[in-house]
Formats: C-alpha cells, structure tokens, sequence
C-alpha cells in the first residue's frame, strides 16, 4: 500500500481492530495509529510498532486529546469501534440504548467532524467504515443495534457525497456475525453463537476486506458475498425475508 502513509483505527484492542491493527504493523514506511480502552491490547500493539492511544471517544474530552495527539490527519480512518447488546426492544435498558447509539454513531460522527476539513483541504483520503448487515436487514433482539447500523448507513451515504468534491473516498464493510468476543458480551445467552455455528465469519476474513478495500477503495463491501443478494431480497420482499429468517435467530 505504497500511497497510504499513516493510518488510524478505532477499537483496536478487540476483534478486527486488533488484528487489522497487528497486520498493518509490518507495512514498512506506515504509521499505524490505533486508539481503544484496554491498556493491555494497546501495549501489545506498541510492542509490533503500533501508536497506542488509550481513550474512551464517547467522551468529547478525551475525543479531543486524541486528535491533538495524532498530529497530521491520517491518510485513512478505520471506524471499528462497536458494541452490541441483543435484548428485546423492551427489555433494553436505557443505559445500554444509550452506550450503542454514543459508540456506534455519535462517536464516528464526532471524528469525522475533526478531522474531515484537514483531509477536504489537502483533497486527499479515506473513511472506513465498519458497519454490519444488521444495519440493511435486522433481525429480532437487535432493534437498537440494527437501528444504529442503520443511521450509520444513511450518514456515509450522505458523506459520500459532501466529500466527492474533495476526492475523498468513503467506504463502508458490511459483515455479518464475525467470531469474536463481540458475540459473547452481546449476548451473554450463547444462544445467538450456537444457532449460527459455522456461518461466523473470522477475523481473518474480515481484516483481509478491509485490507483490500483500503488498497482499492469501494463504496460497499457485503460479507459474504450473498449478505449483499439478501439484502435487495429483504428490499424487494421484506416480509418473506422475515418470515423465513425469525425462527432462525429467534427460538423461544
């Protein structure tokens, strides 16, 4: 990746991340900035060469200590941060509404809005996305989850256009449930995990899209490749769609 120089991950001291992080790290000639709460990844991180920042971005303090301290707007974002609680709609608590929608959306919002004029000015740059199929088809117990994906999805749409002029790129990866500890701590029943098995996506699937759509800049990238044919299924005929998929992710 000869023209990307410097780049910054959030959440990099989980999951994709991490690993994203990890891999980018043996890039000769690119500095990797990666930023996540637990001292003990990001120290992991240092020691392949990787600039740790520990901070919590949902609060505008620390948000702000972070873009003070990466100096020169990196030539590329990766927006991985996320976190998911699958409850009913009306067991949800307000605390943990709140945790998504800051995280999820308000958070790479936030970003983007400080960094975004350095790159419109030097024309030049990529936003990387981490959305979720959750956000194009929900499913049950994700409502809040798939409504953040979903408010996710019609912000970099509408980035995609404000920053065109400036020959900015914005790209957005659309996994489905990837095999990492996100699953386990977004429900703690276990059940989500087992009823979708083998069908996990790994890490290293992911990682290797966001590699390559940082090479080669897309506007969207489904993961796997049928998520996206489900997709314009789910918009052609949303309630077969959710007939059939219900009892898969949701059995009493």
């Amino acid at each position: 990746m000869p023209a990307v120089k410097s780049i910054l991950i959030t959440g990099a001291t989980s999951g994709v991340g991490f690993e994203l992080a990890r891999r980018l790290a043996s890039v000769k000639g690119m500095r990797v900035m990666a930023t996540g709460r637990n001292t003990k990844a990001l120290q992991e991180l240092q020691q392949v060469g990787v600039e740790g920042f520990c901070a919590d971005l949902r609060d505008a303090k620390q948000l702000d200590w972070l873009v003070s301290r990466i100096g020169e707007v990196p030539d590329v974002i990766v927006y991985s941060a996320g976190v998911g609680r699958f409850n009913f709609a009306h067991e949800a608590s307000d605390e943990e509404m709140a945790e998504m929608l800051e995280t999820n959306v308000l958070v790479p919002m936030q970003l983007t809005k400080r960094l975004l004029p350095a790159m419109m000015e030097r024309k030049s740059g990529h936003l990387l996305f981490i959305g979720s199929q959750a956000g194009k088809v929900a499913t049950p117990k994700t409502s809040v989850y798939a409504a953040t994906k979903h408010a996710l999805i019609g912000y970099t749409n509408a980035l995609r256009m404000e920053a065109a002029p400036y020959h900015l790129d914005v790209s957005v990866i659309h996994p489905g449930p990837i095999d990492t500890p996100f699953i386990e701590l977004a429900d703690q029943t276990g059940k989500y995990k087992q009823a979708l098995g083998s069908q996990l996506l790994s890490i290293d699937t992911v990682v290797r899209a966001v590699i390559q759509t940082i090479r080669e800049p897309r506007r969207e990238v489904n993961l796997p490749k049928v998520m996206g044919l489900t997709s314009k299924l789910y918009a052609l005929a949303p309630s077969l769609v959710e007939v059939i998929g219900r009892p898969f992710f949701y059995k009493k």
